[in-house]
């Protein structure tokens, strides 16, 4: 009976055994991952997992006792200060041991030891069952939504189509009174260019209204001074005449 004999002997003796696991675990805790036989693995893993949990401690007497396991110091720095963040949320099962097959040579089982991922320590989310009745009362829920989602999916469609429609007739309407602006525009312009010569032959006839009445006006106030001048000299020679007469007479 090997009661409280744990561990494997694996044909060597206890001195030769102890450093030999001492240098496996150091190399294990420096690199991450070693390759090895199948029942140093599972020895490993063991030494491996309790070096992590001193670590989770933290406190001065856990280091002091991995320092005693671990053959360099840095090793035992780089695993208390890591331990809380990658193994904080995982109780054990630090290591994974991976079966690669037989050797060569002595065809020994070998296996791959390493230490979980960071992202494997992350606490998955637990969804919660459903009960039958909570499922049971959505699809009611979800057959008496049908026919009202149905409904105003159709209320929406004919939205859509009037809204299409009235945009359509707007658009009509714009591109009329375009057209419309455009034809005008261009009367305009044609009305535009007549008026001047209009203008032009009204301000010359008018001009020649103004002429011609200004020459009458002109020769009518000529001819009363032409009778005046004429009236005037007969009575110039009747006068001399008169005089005549008189010193005729004397």
């Amino acid at each position: 009976m090997r009661h409280r004999k744990a561990g494997l002997k694996l044909n060597r003796t206890p001195s030769h055994r102890h450093a030999m696991f001492r240098n496996m675990v150091t190399s294990l805790l420096k690199h991450e991952r070693i390759r090895t036989t199948g029942a140093k693995a599972k020895e490993i893993s063991r030494w491996a997992d309790q070096l992590i949990t001193l670590a989770k401690r933290g406190d001065l007497h856990a280091r002091r006792r991995a320092l005693a396991i671990v053959r360099e110091k840095e090793v035992v720095h780089k695993l208390f200060e890591q331990a809380d963040e990658r193994f904080g949320a995982v109780s054990g099962g630090y290591t994974r041991v991976i079966k690669l097959g037989n050797r060569p040579g002595d065809a020994a089982p070998m296996s791959l030891v390493e230490l979980i991922a960071i992202q494997d320590t992350k606490k998955k989310k637990t969804k919660k069952k459903k009960s039958k009745t909570e499922a049971k009362l959505k699809k009611k829920a979800a057959v008496k939504k049908a026919p009202a989602a149905a409904e105003a999916a159709k209320v929406d469609k004919k939205e859509k189509a009037s809204a299409k429609t009235i945009d359509a007739a707007t658009d009509k309407k714009e591109v009329a009174a375009g057209e419309a602006k455009k034809t005008s525009g261009e009367g305009a312009v044609a009305k535009t260019e007549d008026k001047p010569s209009k203008v032009k032959t009204e301000s010359a006839a008018e001009d020649t209204k103004e002429d011609k009445p200004e020459k009458k006006t002109k020769s009518a106030p000529r001819k009363p001074a032409a009778t005046a001048e004429k009236q005037d000299t007969p009575d110039t020679k009747t006068q001399t005449t008169a005089a005549d007469k008189a010193v005729k007479d004397e």
